[in-house]
């Protein structure tokens, strides 16, 4: 297998290391399912209700946003500054975690943590460490996301000369710096599939020091692991496919906005929506 590019914020690096590769949990917030919140089943629906009830207000609201939303449209955000610490845990319990985690690294120095919900489209994010800059996300990806990857990114790229032993980086290079350049939102994206290409260690590596290191990353974790990094470069994407022993199986440079594969679709927030419902009408009512 070849070496995948790696291309992070150390920032990010540093917090996703602990999230692990492979098998190891991605463990950004207190840990919580609604096989958590079963364990409650016992007390009156009503009991949750009147003890919770910014909790019970907050998961209501945010079921009826994903039953209108829309993969394109702007996220609906529901902040946790006002709930008790016991109703932050009720949220985490019925949320769960799902597939998807990352990080953004912000000017500021600190980073924003997100997590998908077992409900697609459906985000936990906290940023720093205060329970006040936490809140809940309808939404495709959080837009904390989408300011990052365009507004801590560079509008160029810069093309030096290639080291000795080089042999096809530089096509890719221009190649996606012609790419970045006109791309527009409603653009499809463009993808270089790297896994293709006779690349050799020190391409990868001179391709890695000219695109520098972008302030998001995601991780999803299904049957393998998607690596999701925003490049220094606005509009140019690092798209990792892992296998189960975490050697890399295709490896892609993605020119657009943020890719695909990280995004929920318009179905999945009609499904959580009904899922929401379900939840609430059989523990909360």
């Amino acid at each position: 297998m070849k070496t995948a590019i790696r291309v992070v914020s150390d920032g990010a690096e540093r917090v996703t290391c602990k999230f692990g590769t492979a098998s190891e949990s991605l463990d950004v917030f207190h840990s919580g399912s609604t096989s958590a919140l079963a364990k409650r089943a016992w007390r009156d629906g009503g009991e949750l209700a009147r003890n919770y009830p910014n909790a019970t207000a907050l998961l209501s609201n945010a079921a009826a946003a994903a039953g209108s939303q829309r993969s394109g449209a702007r996220t609906q955000l529901y902040g946790l500054a006002n709930l008790s610490d016991p109703e932050r845990r009720l949220i985490g319990e019925v949320l769960g975690e799902g597939e998807v985690a990352g990080v953004v690294a912000l000017p500021d120095g600190s980073l924003a943590q997100i997590r998908e919900s077992v409900l697609a489209g459906i985000w936990r994010v906290r940023i720093g460490t205060e329970p006040a800059h936490e809140y809940v996300e309808v939404g495709a990806i959080p837009q904390i996301v989408r300011r990052a990857a365009t507004d801590l990114t560079s509008a160029d790229l810069v093309i030096g000369a290639a080291p000795d032993g080089a042999m096809n980086v530089q096509p890719v290079l221009a190649e996606m710096r012609e790419r970045a350049r006109v791309w527009r939102i409603g653009m499809r994206a463009h993808v270089i599939n790297l896994t293709l290409l006779p690349m050799s260690v020190v391409d990868l590596a001179f391709l890695q020091q000219s695109v520098g290191n972008g302030p998001v990353q995601l991780i999803f974790r299904g049957y393998g692991t998607c690596r999701v990094q925003a490049t220094g470069i606005r509009n140019v994407w690092s798209v990792q496919f892992f296998n189960s022993a975490d050697d890399i199986i295709l490896d892609t440079l993605e020119v657009g906005g943020v890719p695909i594969v990280a995004l929920a679709a318009d179905e999945d927030f009609q499904d959580s929506a009904e899922r929401m419902q379900e939840i609430i009408k059989a523990y909360f009512t």
